[in-house]
C-alpha cells in the first residue's frame, strides 16, 4: 500500500457528499449519481439535512453526524458556505476535501476573501483541499467517479483493447480540458490511471499531484494542462524525480505572453517572457511540450509503447510508395534521420519483396507485397534488427474491417527481440477493425502523419534530455552589494557588483575630458567612451557613445561634445562620469542576461549580441546555475552559432572562455536573485584572434 500523503484522497475507502441530491440536472446530483453509476466500492455518506435518504442510500444531517472516519469529503455547495464547511470536514476528522463549488479568486474582487478564508481553514486544521472551482477526478483503477464531467458517464468498455497495459495520468487545470484529454486518449487506445482537475489550487496543486503520480506504481506517463504554475520549486522537485525515474511528463502549457510589449530596461527582459521560463524548466528536467490535445496524445501513445531510441535513425517499411516518401519528410522536418541503407542491406531484402518494389529506406513492399502481410512482416523484422536504424516507422492502410498487413504476434516479438521504438501510420482513416489490431499489436497508430512525426521526434528528444547530465548544484554565498544603489545600475556601477564572476576589466571612470584623455593613455589606444548614467540605460539613443578614438585630443574632444549631444536628448539625466574603455579586438558579439523568474527564479539567457539581439531575437534559456558544459550546449543551439564554428571556411573560435563567463554568470545569478531582478551583458566580444573576450556593456536592474 502506497504511504504517499495522497494515497487517501485517490483511493478514499469512504466519500462523503455535502449538499448531495438526488436532482440530476444539479451538479449535487450528478456527482452522486455518477460516483455510484461507476461502481465505487466503498461506503458513500449524502450529507444534506433536506433529506433522509437519497435513491436508497441513508442521508446525514450533517459531516459530524455521521460518526465514523471519512477518507474524502465531496463539497458542492454555495461559495459562502465552503469554509465552514471544510472547518466542520476537519473537526469531523475528514482526511481530505474536493471543492466542485465556484465563485472564489478567479471571480476577482471580494470573492478572493472567500478563498482567503478557505486557505486559512486548511492551514490551520491540516485538511487537505483540491480547488475551488474544479471538475473532480477519476480514478479509472478504483472505480472513483468525483465528477460530473460527461466523459465518465459511461462505463469502461470491458473488452476495449489497449495499446498498452501502461497507464497515463492527467494533471489539468481546467476540468473540462483534462478529461477531454482522457476521452481523446481512450479513442486512440491510451488506457489511464487518474485524471484529476486542481482548478484555482487554494490548497493542493499541480505540482502535489505530479509528485503522486511520478511515486504512483499505476502511471507511466503523466500530462499536463498547465495554465500557471504556483509552487515552482515543488514542481521543479516533482520534474526532476519524474526525470530520475524515467517517467515521461507531456506538458500541453497555455497562457503562453507576449512580453516583448513591455517596457523594460534590458533586451534579456524583453526576451524572456514568462513562458520562456516554462520552457527553459521544461528542457532541463525532460518535459515534453505539446501544443494541443492531439499532439499529447500522440506523444502519449509512443511513450507508453516504445523504449527509448539509441540514435535519431529512422527505418521506415510502407505499402505505398507515396505514404513512405510523405513519413520520410515528416520524420526529416522533426529532426529525425532516414538514412539510405547500406548496399549489403538492400540486397538481403530485396529478395523480400515484389521485383519492382524499394530497398533503400523507405522500404517500399508495394501494395501487392502486402497482400496478406508476410512481405511488410519479414522486411520489418529485417530492418529491426539492422544497426543502421535506432527507430522504425510502418505505413500502411488499416481502413479495412477484414484483414490488415499486421501481424500482431511477428510485431510483439520483434518489438521484444530489438528493443527499438516502433509506430504505424495509417494513410487512410482506420476502422475500428483495423485500430484495434495496431493496438493488439502493441503499436501507437496514428491517423495524423504530422503527429506521428512529431511524436518520434520527441521521444528521441526525450532520451537525449534525461541522457544528459544535470549541472552541478551551486549552493550560493549571501553578496553584500554597494548600498544605495539605483534601480538601473549603469554599465560601471553593475561591472563592480558583477566583479566577483568577469575577467578584468580595461577600463576607468572619467569625470572630465582631462581625465578621460589621461586615463585613455594609460589603457592605450584606441579607446572608447561611453556616458554613465541610471537614466539612460540605452547609451546609444542618446548619442552617448563615441569608439575608435586614436589620440589624447581625439578623447578629450569627444568627451565634451557627446555630453553635449546627450543633454540635448536628456537634459534631466544625472550623470555620474564617462567610462574610457580600451576598443576590443575584433570578433564576434553575444549577449548574457539574466531574469529573475517570479515562479522558477533566475533564467539565464545566451544570444547573438548587439543589436542583432533586438531584430531577429536569436537566444536561448537555462535555468541558473549552469555548468560550462550546459553554457556550451547552449552557445552551439543558437541558430547562428554556426558563425562562431567556423561559419564559410572562417576558423572556429574557442567556445571555452564564453562558456566559463557564462556558467559563472549564473552563479552570480543565484547568488544575487534576492537582490537583483535582473541584469545584461551586451555585447560580449569574443575575440576572433583566440585572446580572450571582452565585456563591452553591462546593465543591472535592482528588485524593489
Amino acid at each position: 500500500m502506497s504511504t504517499h500523503p495522497l494515497h487517501s484522497f485517490f483511493w478514499p475507502a469512504s466519500i462523503a457528499v455535502l449538499g448531495a441530491s438526488p436532482d440530476l440536472h444539479r451538479i449535487r446530483g450528478r456527482l452522486l449519481h455518477q460516483l455510484r453509476q461507476n461502481d465505487f466500492p466503498g461506503r458513500i455518506l449524502p450529507i444534506n439535512p433536506s433529506y433522509q435518504e437519497i435513491d436508497g442510500l441513508p442521508c446525514f444531517p450533517s459531516i459530524g453526524s455521521v460518526g465514523s472516519p471519512i477518507d474524502l469529503a465531496l463539497i458542492a455547495i454555495p461559495a459562502s458556505g465552503v469554509a465552514a464547511a471544510v472547518e466542520e470536514c476537519a473537526k469531523a476528522g475528514v482526511k481530505n476535501t474536493l471543492i466542485i463549488s465556484s465563485g472564489f479568486a478567479e471571480e476577482g474582487g471580494s470573492a478572493g476573501s472567500m478563498q482567503d478564508e478557505l486557505v486559512s481553514v486548511t492551514q490551520r486544521y491540516g485538511i487537505r483541499a483540491c480547488g475551488p472551482n474544479c471538475e473532480g477526478y477519476f480514478n479509472t483503477m478504483g472505480k472513483v467517479a468525483t465528477t460530473f464531467s460527461p466523459t465518465v458517464e459511461t462505463q469502461q468498455d470491458p473488452n476495449a483493447v489497449f495499446v498498452s497495459e501502461k497507464r497515463v495520468g492527467v494533471i489539468a487545470q481546467s476540468g473540462g480540458i483534462g478529461f477531454a484529454l482522457f476521452n481523446r486518449g481512450k479513442a486512440a487506445g491510451l488506457a489511464f490511471s487518474y485524471v484529476i482537475s486542481t482548478g484555482n489550487e487554494a490548497d493542493l496543486g499541480m505540482a502535489d499531484f505530479l509528485d503522486y503520480m511520478i511515486e504512483d506504481p499505476h502511471t507511466h506517463v503523466v500530462m499536463l494542462f498547465c495554465e500557471a504554475i504556483r509552487k515552482g520549486s515543488a514542481f521543479v522537485a516533482a520534474l526532476a524525480k519524474a526525470r530520475l525515474k524515467g517517467k515521461p511528463v507531456i506538458v500541453v502549457k497555455v497562457g503562453q505572453s507576449d512580453a516583448g510589449g513591455r517596457a523594460t530596461a534590458s533586451h534579456t527582459a524583453s526576451l524572456s517572457g514568462s513562458h520562456t521560463a516554462y520552457r527553459a524548466i521544461f528542457e532541463r528536467y525532460g518535459a515534453i511540450e505539446a501544443e494541443d490535445a492531439d499532439e499529447a496524445v500522440a506523444i502519449a501513445g509512443v511513450m507508453l509503447t516504445c523504449p527509448l531510441p539509441r540514435g535519431r535513425r529512422v527505418g521506415i517499411v510502407t505499402v505505398s510508395g507515396g505514404g513512405g516518401a510523405w513519413m520520410a519528410d515528416t520524420m526529416s522536418a522533426h529532426g529525425l534521420t532516414v538514412p539510405r541503407l547500406s548496399d549489403e542491406m538492400q540486397a538481403s531484402l530485396r529478395p523480400l519483396m515484389p521485383s519492382y518494389g524499394a530497398s533503400g529506406n523507405p522500404v517500399d513492399v508495394t501494395a501487392q507485397g502486402s497482400n496478406t502481410g508476410p512481405a511488410m512482416m519479414t522486411v520489418m523484422e529485417h530492418l529491426a534488427a539492422s544497426d543502421e536504424i535506432d527507430m522504425l516507422a510502418i505505413v500502411s492502410s488499416l481502413a479495412s474491417t477484414t484483414r490488415v498487413s499486421l501481424d500482431a504476434e511477428r510485431v510483439k516479438a520483434t518489438l521484444a527481440r530489438c528493443g527499438k521504438p516502433m509506430t504505424a501510420w495509417t494513410y487512410t482513416l482506420p476502422s475500428a477493425f483495423g485500430r484495434e489490431a495496431a493496438a493488439g499489436c502493441g503499436l501507437a497508430v496514428h491517423s495524423d502523419l504530422r503527429a506521428c512525426g512529431l511524436a518520434f521526434g520527441k521521444l528521441a528528444s526525450y532520451a537525449e534530455a534525461i541522457a544528459r547530465p544535470l549541472p552541478e548544484p551551486f549552493t550560493p554565498v549571501a553578496g553584500a552589494l554597494y548600498p544605495g544603489l539605483p534601480k538601473v545600475v549603469p554599465e560601471y556601477l553593475a561591472k563592480k557588483v558583477l566583479a566577483a564572476w568577469l575577467p578584468d576589466q580595461r577600463e576607468t571612470l572619467a569625470t572630465s575630458a582631462e581625465d578621460a584623455a589621461e586615463a585613455a593613455g594609460r589603457l592605450g589606444f584606441p579607446v572608447a567612451l561611453k556616458v554613465q548614467s541610471s537614466d539612460l540605460p540605452h547609451k546609444t539613443e542618446v548619442g552617448g557613445v563615441r569608439l575608435h578614438l586614436g589620440d589624447r585630443a581625439a578623447v578629450a574632444a569627444a568627451y565634451d561634445a557627446m555630453l553635449a549631444e546627450v543633454a540635448r536628448h536628456k537634459p534631466d539625466a544625472v550623470i555620474d562620469g564617462v567610462l574610457v574603455q580600451k576598443m576590443a579586438p575584433k570578433g564576434h558579439e553575444l549577449v548574457i542576461g539574466m531574469v529573475d523568474d517570479a515562479t522558477f527564479g533566475p533564467i539565464m539567457m545566451v544570444g547573438m549580441g548587439g543589436v542583432t539581439v533586438e531584430l531577429f531575437g536569436d537566444v536561448v534559456h537555462s535555468p541558473a546555475p549552469i555548468d560550462e558544459a550546459e553554457a556550451e550546449r547552449m552557445i552551439r543551439s543558437l541558430k547562428s552559432s554556426r558563425l562562431l564554428t567556423g561559419f564559410r571556411g572562417a576558423a572556429p573560435i574557442d567556445l571555452g572562455p564564453i562558456a566559463r563567463l557564462i556558467a559563472a554568470l549564473s552563479r552570480a545569478a543565484t547568488t544575487l536573485c534576492g537582490q537583483v531582478a535582473e541584469f545584461e551583458l551586451n555585447p560580449v566580444i569574443v575575440h576572433a584572434d583566440g585572446s580572450g573576450l571582452t565585456v563591452a556593456d553591462a546593465l543591472l536592474t535592482m528588485k524593489g
